[in-house]
């Protein structure tokens, strides 16, 4: 039996991959296993933190002179991560240039992640000074952060710890508790009724009440929260009743069940279209097989890509496997959420951000428990501990969210492909407009290419109808609306149909300018101008937060010629009520859906009919299913076009492609109108046509010529500091290593400031690695990745990302 493991430690200010040596104490010798989370003794004094224990080592794999701390205790009874997931994490931080912990702590849910407290404890009064005295306020022991006190008390506390006066206590908390329920068993029979009743005095009609109710439940049990309204008992009541042998009182555990008050009608498979039983036997056959086949399913908007998904899933857990979907955001997407529950019942499980961290603490122990079959969830999901694992699905594989911007920062469709090879299962990568590097895996057959061509209600794609607003603005009703949309909105609202307009800015206006002397309101901390809000009658910096007053004078020279300029949402939707009085219009943006379950909400009300226009940024383009929309309008099809980055045509193709498609979905035919002031934008006009495969080829020559992905890989390293010239010089010392390390063939842009400069008062640069082949590339940014510890403690932080979906 092994007396040592290894333990990854969580030490948040110098991070290792290395794990540590800890003796096993005699107690947990048999209890101890791989995956187990443990609390153990770090650096110097009684610091405890959080660990992971990875693997286990006897006394002769190390020198015998070195001091072995022991592990203090454990914090789990079984494995919190089974050996796919230490694995995985092994990988992860190879691939993403992470630490080993972050990778650990991304595979749980966020209550099961240690929050750490210190306290200080008196242990000599007498030597405490008048100061001291009144900062423990006359108790023993007080919780305390150094950052919140001052200098001065700050040295004489660390001064009495030096004479041993006060010692410094370290406390792991795990914030993971499970949902206690309190059960109430009635004891009350007809034979022993009318004796209890006697003993209640005759005026205490409650309890008579209460004593009645459980005559009706007998050896009933029931949930405290089940009593009815007018006999709802104190815990000291229902102790008392327990004493007198009314009722048995006993807690269990439950779950927290976000969907319990939702009423979902179950559905039946629906008959497939001859391109739909093409792509759900292609995949069948992989399941039964056990293949880890990529599959890139593309299929125009309304094609029944869903249906396809539903009935690989079933098929999976006919086998008696499992499954795992994705999708880019529960909230935006909740009718794809409903579907697959109205399928599965309660097989399905949740996992994503807008649960509370209880409610996703219970998802994740259904999952755990094997309780739950099927697995529908956002990003993080990718990592929910599924076994047996028969399909996983990825639906709108394209979407940018897929990638996570912290630590690690994976990508949700490389994660998938590991876990496809480790279950030995196949993948479906599901959309209308694929990124250009599955679509190009898929053209040279490292992904098998299943395509739905046709819509499954039969209709043709919407028509579009593309308004140069160069020319159309001259008679245009308002700046954002042309003659034609506005008349095509008249048209629908008249035959009692319905609009959905896209504009992809939020707020009134993008900023605030004097006409006197140019000046523009700008972010104090960051170098962006401030967005005028009117809900709110702030100016609103959409990077770091900054909120305050709207300027009635110019803050520079104190003229009264302040404009607005630029429109955002809710400038559209004051428009639209100007234009169009008697409209219902919803308005569908991050201002509006910032509480719980607003989304579903405001698209329920759509879906009802209680408005007739759903206005909305880019959040409405995707995964809406309304039978009686007929009409999308995209106010302005060029938001994207003008930003710093390759991918802007591409994200401008695939926004117009995807919300053009939420109109004639079901019997009613579809229109689009979009308005651009760049007609001829080759991304814009093959929006117009839905034509994909011309777009990829065209987008195809244009990253060939250029060098840039799928032809080739890039890194970004970004340097932040508090000073401009600090992150600079760091750059530049980076530049000069990597010069030595990478050969001719590799490409490096940089050091340039970033798009924005500064950023909540830091400052950012970045470096841009364009490269085929760099054997050494590798090991130079995990030293890099080290290294840049030591400079965090100067405020320099260096950030590694493989493969960004952005370059802003």
């Amino acid at each position: 039996m092994a007396e040592y493991a290894q333990v990854i430690v969580d030490v948040p200010t110098m991070q290792t991959n290395r794990p540590y040596t800890y003796k096993i104490p005699t107690k947990l010798q048999s209890q101890l296993e791989c995956g187990m989370r443990v609390i153990v003794p770090f650096g110097k004094g009684e610091r405890k933190i959080q660990g992971f224990v990875v693997g286990f080592a006897t006394k002769e794999e190390f020198v015998e002179n070195i001091e072995i701390k022991e592990i203090i205790s454990t914090m789990d009874l079984a494995p919190v991560l089974a050996k796919e997931g230490l694995l995985l994490a092994d990988w992860l931080a190879q691939k993403t240039f992470s630490f080993k912990i972050s990778c650990l702590q991304a595979m749980l849910p966020n209550v099961m992640r240690a929050s750490y407290t210190k306290k200080l404890r008196v242990l000599s009064p007498e030597l405490l000074s008048d100061e001291v005295k009144l900062f423990f306020a006359g108790q023993a022991e007080v919780e305390f952060n150094e950052e919140q006190l001052s200098t001065k008390l700050l040295r004489e506390l660390t001064l009495l710890r030096k004479k041993d006066a006060l010692e410094v206590i370290y406390q792991v908390n795990d914030r993971a508790k499970p949902k206690m329920v309190m059960m109430i068993t009635s004891l009350v029979t007809r034979e022993n009724y009318e004796m209890l009743k006697k003993q209640v005095r005759k005026n205490a009609t409650r309890q008579l009440e209460l004593l009645a109710f459980l005559a009706q439940k007998s050896g009933q049990t029931f949930a405290r929260s089940e009593l009815p309204t007018n006999l709802v008992q104190t815990l000291s009541q229902l102790k008392k009743a327990a004493e007198l042998g009314w009722i048995k009182l006993e807690e269990k555990e439950a779950y927290r069940d976000p969907y319990a008050t939702k009423e979902v009608q179950k559905t039946q498979p629906q008959k497939l279209t001859a391109e739909q039983q093409v792509a759900v036997d292609a995949v069948s056959q992989a399941i039964d097989a056990k293949q880890a086949q990529p599959f890139l399913l593309q299929g125009v908007t309304g094609s029944g890509k869903t249906e396809v998904y539903l009935q690989t899933i079933a098929h999976a857990l006919k086998n008696g496997q499992t499954a795992l979907m994705l999708v880019p955001e529960i909230s935006l997407t909740p009718q794809m959420v409903q579907r697959v529950k109205a399928r599965f019942g309660s097989q399905v499980a949740m996992l994503h951000s807008a649960l509370s961290d209880g409610e996703r603490y219970d998802e994740w122990r259904r999952i755990e428990r094997k309780e739950a079959k099927v697995v529908v969830g956002a990003r993080s999901a990718v990592f929910a501990p599924v076994s047996d694992l028969g399909v996983i699905i990825v639906d709108e594989e394209h979407e940018t969210s897929y990638k996570q911007e912290d630590m690690p920062r994976y990508h949700a469709r490389d994660v998938v492909l590991w876990r496809a090879k480790y279950h030995h299962c196949p993948v479906i990568l599901g959309s209308a407009t694929p990124a250009l590097e599955t679509r190009a895996r898929a053209q040279k057959g490292v992904y098998r290419h299943l395509k739905l061509t046709k819509r499954i209600n039969g209709n043709a794609l919407p028509q579009v109808e593309l308004v140069d607003m160069r020319q159309a603005i001259r008679t245009a009703p308002r700046p954002d609306f042309s003659e034609v949309l506005l008349a095509q909105i008249k048209e629908r609202l008249a035959r009692n149909e319905q609009v959905v307009l896209m504009l992809n800015r939020r707020g009134y206006s993008s900023f605030v300018l004097c006409r006197e002397c140019g000046f523009v309101l700008k972010c104090p901390n960051c170098d962006v101008s401030l967005t005028l809000h009117m809900d709110t009658h702030s100016m609103k910096c959409h990077y770091c937060g900054h909120e305050e007053a709207i300027p009635q004078r110019c803050p520079s020279c104190n003229s009264k010629k302040i404009q607005y300029y630029g429109t955002g949402t809710q400038k559209v939707q004051v428009e639209l009520e100007k234009l169009l009085p008697n409209a219902r219009i919803l308005r569908m943006d991050v201002d509006t859906t910032r509480k719980k379950g607003a989304h579903e909400r405001l698209l329920a009300k759509f879906g009802a009919h209680e408005a007739d226009i759903l206005l909305g940024t880019q959040m409405i383009a995707k995964g809406l299913d309304f039978p009686n929309v007929t009409l999308v309008g995209v106010l302005n099809a060029d938001t994207a076009l003008g930003l710093p980055d390759y991918r802007s045509s591409e994200r401008t193709f695939q926004l117009l492609t995807q919300v053009s498609g939420r109109a004639g979905r079901a019997d009613k035919s579809g229109q689009v109108v979009i308005q651009t002031y760049n007609p001829e934008h080759y991304a814009i006009q093959l929006a117009c046509k839905q034509d994909y495969e011309r777009f990829f080829f065209y987008e195809m020559n244009l990253r060939h010529l250029n060098h840039y992905p799928p032809y080739y890989y890039t890194i970004r390293l970004t340097v932040s500091a508090k000073t401009e010239a600090a992150a600079a010089k760091e750059s530049f010392a980076i530049k000069k290593s990597l010069d030595q390390c990478l050969s001719p063939e590799a490409i490096v842009l940089g050091p340039t400031p970033s798009s924005i400069l500064r950023i909540n008062n830091r400052f950012y640069y970045q470096l841009v690695i364009k490269y085929k082949s760099e054997p050494a590339l590798e090991t130079y940014l995990h030293e890099l990745l080290l290294q840049s510890q030591q400079g965090e403690r100067k405020g320099i932080q260096v950030v590694i990302d493989r493969d960004p979906v952005n370059f802003l």
